[in-house]
This record gives structure tokens, C-alpha cells and sequence, in this order.
């Protein structure tokens, strides 16, 4: 058996190959990202007279071009938790050496030791690596939008303080919100002060017209008479409403991708067979349920719900030694982060809507009486969540004849 070790980089990666005993079979060498880089990996790999395993971390996005070539050219690949190499020999190598070639090579070293346990890499099917990829650029820009949510807020308490919180109107498909349409006209406090009150309540009627709102005349005067009592900190000006409007630009930019972004991922997930199970469960809807697909992925890569629950680190770290018994367990947070985020906001909808009946929020309820702290339950409400969702996707492939079938390759849909 051969241990072929990659350390994986941008555009290039460093490859080493062990045999048994950990005899070095092939020193530390580049492999380029390319098409003859991987075929010259691929024929000197078959020359090898034995069966040979192909470990990476499976770290950002650079593994995965190495990975679908190895995997198509017939090899056992595994693309393990970094966390898995770093702990690796910890304690053991007294001398600490971090270089590409060392790497390679101590990723080899954990490969014959834990042989018999790899994970074997599955890619993904087109679906769902562009539903990973568009929810990736969703938090992104979500991230963004926050941002310069918050920057036009701070812009608008020198020119009109307390706008924002005028309208409580819902962000529309196409990303437009109902305050940030009135700011990109009235801009400052005196684009409201200065007129009469008739003339404002006409020009806030046309306003609403064009742009598609319902206009409640005393929702105008409302308006004009709280703009009287405001007292701006910068004059109305040219620069003021060029900050104004170009903040107002960016956001709208930004808030339609996001919403497009969310259109997107909720078409793609709509297409695979778990979508309307999940769909169904409570805290879940058109931007949840996408988000939490996205995320887990095929669960047919999951051996038990445990395994689940370990990808989404939720589950508890155990430090028990002779009389030591730990009263909390913090979670391991080895999992992806996204997933977390994802779960958490799930959590925080079902304690928002106390859906009685739920058995979720009847755990959170549970532990929430007990005493427990807030992230405490908030965690253990997410494992609950995982392990009823890993039960009833498995249900659902099952009852559609798709759980034991073999998981798609990119390039296919069905």
C-alpha cells in the first residue's frame, strides 16, 4: 500500500508518496493545478505496484480541482478535517517544522496509520456544489449589506436623524426597502421642513405612486411634523446629498444581489428530493430551508446522525478524568461555521414563534426552564434539530428509492 500525501496550495500543490514502514517512495514534489501537472501525477501514481490512497485537507476551495482529478482517474481519495493533520503527532515531534514538503509528508504519515478509517471523497452533483457556491456569496454579501445598512443609518443622523426607523415595510424580492427609497429622495430634514404640509403630503403621494407604496395621508403628516423637530448636524449641501445618495446606490446594488442570490438558491434546492421535507419542518422557510441544504449537503454522506452532528460541531467535548466530572461541556465547533449560523438563526425563529407543538422548541422550552444558559440551550436545541432532520431526509430517500443509490458526480442532475 502507498501513502500519497498533498499539501494542497493556490494553483499548486506539494505531493509525497510513503510506502509501508513509512519508507519514502517518492520525496516531496510540485504538482501544478493543470491538466499535464495532474496527468503527470496520475502516470507516475499508476506506475506504483500496489493500491494507493490519496489524502488532502479540505481546506477552502484549492483542493477540490486535485481532488475531482484524482477521483476520476479511479483513485481512493480522502480529503480530511485539517484539524485532524494538526493534532496529528502533537506532543510527539519536539522539533516543529511547518513547510510545504514536511507538510506533505506528515499528511502521508497519517494516512498509513489511520488506513483503515479514511474517509473516502464523494463530490458533489452540479446542484448542489452551485447551491453551496451561491450560499457561500450569499453571507458574503449579507455581510455587506449589513454594512452598508449601517453606514447609511450613521450618514443619515448628521441630515436626518431617525429616518430609518420611520418605516418597518419588509425588503421586496428586488432588494428595495421602503426607508431607503424615501431617503434617496428626502434626503435631508429640509426636503421635508421647508414645504407646507399640503405640498409635502402631494409630493409624498407621487412619491408613494412611483414606486409602488400605499400612501396613508396620515402617515404625511406624521412625517412632516416629526422633520419640524429634528435638528440636523449638517447643513443641506451638495457633499451632504452626494454622501446620501451614493450610500443609498451601494445598498440597493448590494440588497438586489442578495435577494437574487436567495431567488436562486431557493430554485436549485426546490429541484432535490429532501426539499420539500425540509421545507416542511417549523423554522423553516424559503430562505432557511436552501440555506440548510446547502450547508448538509447530500446526507447520504453521513454514516448515522452523529455524524452529522460532529460535521455541524455541535456536539459536546468530553473532559472527564477519575473524579472530574465537568458540569458544562462546551461544543467542539469543529464543523462548519456556517452551518452553525444557519442553525442559529433556526433556533432563534422557533423561540420567536413558540410553536407549541414542535418537538425543537419544546426541548428549548425544556432546558430554557431548567436554568440553562442561553447559548446552552441555544446548542443543544441545534443538535436536537440536526438529529430530527437526519431522520426525516433519510425517510424521505428511502421512501423515494434514492438512499442506497451512489451519489452523483458533477455534470449530473438527476
Amino acid at each position: 500500500m502507498f501513502a500519497v500525501g498533498v499539501d494542497v496550495s493556490n494553483g499548486r500543490s506539494t505531493a509525497a508518496v510513503l510506502g509501508a514502514r513509512r519508507k519514502v517512495v517518492m520525496k516531496p514534489f510540485e504538482v501544478p493545478h493543470t491538466a499535464d501537472g495532474f496527468a503527470f501525477l496520475i502516470e507516475k501514481l499508476r506506475g506504483l505496484n500496489g493500491e494507493a490512497r490519496i489524502v488532502m485537507e479540505h481546506t477552502g476551495r484549492y483542493y477540490e480541482s486535485f481532488a475531482m482529478s484524482m477521483y476520476r482517474a479511479g483513485f481512493f481519495v480522502s480529503a480530511v478535517n485539517p484539524l485532524v493533520i494538526k493534532d496529528y503527532r502533537e506532543g510527539v515531534d519536539v522539533r516543529k517544522v511547518k513547510t510545504d514538503r514536511a507538510d506533505a509528508l506528515k499528511i502521508a504519515q497519517s494516512a498509513l496509520d489511520k488506513w483503515e478509517i479514511l474517509p473516502q471523497y464523494t463530490p458533489m452533483d452540479t446542484i448542489r456544489y452551485d447551491l453551496k457556491t451561491l450560499h457561500r456569496q450569499f453571507q458574503l454579501s449579507s455581510k455587506t449589506r449589513t454594512a452598508l445598512n449601517n453606514n447609511l443609518i450613521a450618514l443619515l443622523e448628521q441630515s436626518y436623524p431617525g429616518v430609518n426607523r420611520y418605516f418597518d415595510s419588509p425588503v421586496r424580492p428586488d432588494g428595495s426597502q421602503k426607508w431607503v427609497d424615501f431617503v434617496d429622495t428626502f434626503w435631508h430634514v429640509d426636503c421635508v421642513a421647508s414645504l407646507s404640509r399640503s405640498a409635502f403630503a402631494e409630493r409624498y403621494r407621487k412619491w408613494c405612486k412611483r414606486h409602488g407604496y400605499n400612501f396613508s395621508e396620515q402617515k404625511a403628516l406624521e412625517l412632516h411634523a416629526d422633520a419640524r423637530q429634528k435638528f440636523p448636524l449638517v447643513p443641506k449641501s451638495d457633499t451632504c446629498r452626494l454622501l446620501v445618495k451614493e450610500a443609498v446606490a451601494q445598498l440597493r446594488t448590494v440588497s438586489r444581489t442578495v435577494e437574487a442570490y436567495r431567488a436562486e438558491m431557493n430554485r436549485l434546492a426546490s429541484q432535490l428530493p429532501e426539499y420539500e421535507t425540509v421545507m416542511a419542518m417549523t423554522g423553516v422557510g424559503k430562505s432557511m430551508g436552501p440555506q440548510l441544504i446547502a450547508e448538509i449537503g447530500d446526507l447520504r454522506r453521513f454514516a448515522h446522525q452523529k455524524s452529522l452532528v460532529g460535521f455541524a460541531g455541535t456536539d459536546p467535548i468530553k473532559d472527564d478524568s477519575g473524579d472530574k466530572v465537568s458540569e458544562s461541556k462546551p461544543s467542539s465547533k469543529r464543523g462548519s461555521p456556517y452551518l452553525r449560523k444557519t442553525l442559529f438563526v433556526v433556533m432563534t425563529i422557533l423561540l420567536q414563534l413558540q410553536p407549541q407543538d414542535d418537538p425543537v422548541y419544546q426541548f428549548l422550552d425544556k432546558k430554557r426552564s431548567e436554568g440553562k444558559k442561553y447559548y446552552v440551550y441555544m446548542t443543544a436545541g441545534m443538535t436536537k434539530f440536526l438529529r430530527i432532520y437526519y431522520g426525516r431526509v433519510r425517510d424521505c430517500l428511502k421512501a423515494k428509492g434514492l438512499w442506497d443509490q451512489p451519489m452523483l458526480e458533477p455534470g449530473s442532475s438527476d
